[in-house]
């Protein structure tokens, strides 16, 4: 198994929040991309098809931040909450130990 996995295996709650967060970010930027490819299609038949795509993006980030706000992974409306979890995730970060 990798080293960095092996560091991050254990880590519990911290592990599902990296992952979490990163299926978010992930799923953020498929929206982008899936907007910007619906104003680019070139046919009537791709648009309908990308912006479907699109909704159905959309409505997997909304259940993404849902299950992150109630987990206390996300707090979109209270940024002091929000720096705290951010700063905690970091300080963790920083103290993995780097594969040789």
């Amino acid at each position: 198994m990798n080293g960095f996995l092996q560091n991050i295996i254990g880590m519990g709650d911290m592990s599902d929040s990296i992952i979490a967060s990163d299926l978010l970010i992930s799923t953020k930027s498929g929206v982008k991309m899936l907007a910007f490819a619906v104003t680019e299609a070139a046919t009537a038949e791709a648009r309908a098809a990308l912006s479907a795509q699109l909704l159905a993006a959309i409505d997997m980030h909304d259940k993404i931040m849902d299950f992150m706000i109630e987990k206390g992974y996300y707090h979109p409306y209270h940024i002091e909450d929000q720096l705290h979890v951010d700063m905690q995730a970091a300080r963790t970060a920083l103290q993995i130990p780097l594969p040789d």
